[in-house]
């Protein structure tokens, strides 16, 4: 992909400084800018790196005052930062425009599809699948029957989706993404533990992003739901009849406990666990590495520590907990002086 800078100013509403036909082929970091990358410049930390920068196009800020020469031609704009994202985002769109159905792969012939959908070798769509526009489905995928993608929703290599869940529109399901596995039931039976059957669903709306080898359960009954705008990191556990909030996102490694229902525009860190059957509030923030066993139901609350609790008590807390030693040392001392006193004859 080739673009000059003229290109790219339109695109960003932005003003040459330099040639405007100066063409990139690729992006690149300003401090290890090549010839014919293009780069920006958001953080003053970086400036000097402006000076030697050996990319063709640098995008900066309107006010961006230079203190000396620079060699590459500039593009200002509005906020450097978020014109590079934009354009992140075009430059990903275009590198991923695949569109056709590899004949290695396999369509159930009552499947029902959109235009301009990419379906890869070795991928497999089941029974009366239902397939929106511009749906991608990589190589080695499996979606089961019954099941519903909406529009430009895109699925990885080695995405599973079981049957008869439904996924929204503009939807990413990255490499190894589990949809639909059996929820972790299971009763106790003579000794022995008996499966319950997981005969729900997993619901999954707009605009979610679920990151590489997280698995969302389907529901024993009813549906497991991710609302729209939620996003999931990579390594995440998410079990039966959950139901997570709109725009809510969540760190890796984190599990979430059969049941439980996590509110809107919250915020859980890594390696957080929780347990299941209870409530979050919305806009809890929930700090890394926290065990979450009880409710809570005070909207924008913070919360760390294993059991959780408000993290202003848990700073103060953590304050003495660095402090024991110091104080056990204290508490012995003390003890010896006592006991030499009580032995000292009155």
């Amino acid at each position: 992909m080739e673009f000059t800078a003229q290109q790219i100013a339109e695109l960003l509403h932005g003003v040459v400084e330099g040639n405007p036909d100066v063409k990139v082929t690729g992006l690149s970091k300003i401090e290890e800018g090549t010839a014919g990358s293009l780069s920006f410049l958001a953080n003053p930390a970086y400036a000097q790196f402006i000076y030697s920068t050996k990319a063709s196009i640098v995008i900066i800020n309107r006010d961006f005052e230079a203190e000396k020469n620079i060699d590459a031609t500039l593009i200002r704009v509005e906020n450097a930062y978020q014109s590079f994202a934009k354009l992140l985002e075009v430059y990903n769109t275009i590198r991923r425009n695949k569109s056709g159905i590899d004949n290695m792969s396999f369509i159930d012939p009552s499947a029902k599809y959109g235009e301009e959908i990419y379906v890869g070798a070795f991928s497999y769509v089941g029974k009366d699948v239902k397939m929106g526009n511009r749906v991608k489905i990589y190589p080695n995928s499996y979606i089961g029957d019954n099941c519903t993608i909406g529009d430009d929703t895109t699925l990885f290599p080695g995405v599973k989706i079981y049957s008869d869940c439904i996924i929204g529109k503009d939807v990413t399901l990255h490499a190894g993404v589990v949809i639909g596995g059996d929820g972790f039931g299971f009763q106790p039976n003579q000794g022995n533990y008996q499966k319950v059957a997981q005969i729900g669903n997993v619901i999954i709306e707009d605009h979610v992003e679920i990151g590489a080898n997280s698995t969302i359960d389907r529901a024993t009954l009813g549906s497991t739901i991710i609302r729209k705008g939620v996003k999931l990191d990579n390594l995440i556990q998410i079990a039966h009849n959950v139901e997570i909030g709109e725009n809510t996102v969540i760190a890796a490694q984190t599990g979430v406990a059969g049941s439980t229902k996590i509110g809107k525009n919250c915020m859980i860190g890594g390696q957080v666990g929780i347990v299941g059957h209870i409530q979050i509030a919305d806009g809890v923030k929930i700090a890394a590495q926290s065990g979450v066993g009880s409710s809570i139901n005070t909207p924008g609350e913070i919360l760390q520590g294993s059991p959780a609790f408000a993290i202003g008590d848990y700073k103060r807390t953590y304050v003495l907990f660095k402090k024991l030693p110091e104080l056990e040392k204290k508490i012995s001392e003390l003890q010896k002086e006592l006991s030499e006193l009580k032995s000292t004859p009155s």
